[in-house]
């Protein structure tokens, strides 16, 4: 099961931080923002499908995401759980952690922004279109 979205780059994207990144709806992004890879994304979680919803909240599912620009691609893997709401209206967050929220897709990621592939992210520094892909 694929489910995409469709987001933007940002001349703010910083992408350090060591143990999440996001995409949010919002269309402007501040330097404090160090974890958040994506703006003005097309879709939330509030349009998942119930199928990719019932998956995700199983903590034995494996979940990967694909990030891909003009230029590059990135892949992070990381698990659903049962407390997953799936239900935030504007983010969308992957955690190295265990924590769970209303943002979170998923947890034991592999990678948090400060891991991704440095090509793809000057290409989103420079606000180039990102295709978030959640494959199950």
């Amino acid at each position: 099961m694929n489910f995409i979205i469709q987001a933007k780059g940002h001349k703010n994207v910083t992408s350090k931080h060591k143990s999440t990144f996001e995409i949010t709806k919002d269309k402007s992004l501040s330097m404090n923002g160090d974890c958040i890879i994506g703006v003005d994304m097309d879709k939330t979680m509030d349009d998942f499908p119930e199928e990719l919803k019932e998956k995700i909240a199983n903590e034995n599912t494996k979940i990967k995401v694909k990030l891909s620009t003009d230029n590059s691609t990135d892949e992070i893997n990381g698990f659903g759980h049962p407390k997953l709401t799936l239900n935030h209206p504007t983010d969308i967050v992957s955690r190295k952690s265990n924590y769970v929220c209303s943002r979170t897709l998923m947890i034991k990621s592999d990678k948090a922004s400060s891991d991704l592939n440095k090509n793809l992210i000057n290409d989103l520094k420079e606000g180039k279109s990102l295709k978030f892909e959640i494959i199950i």
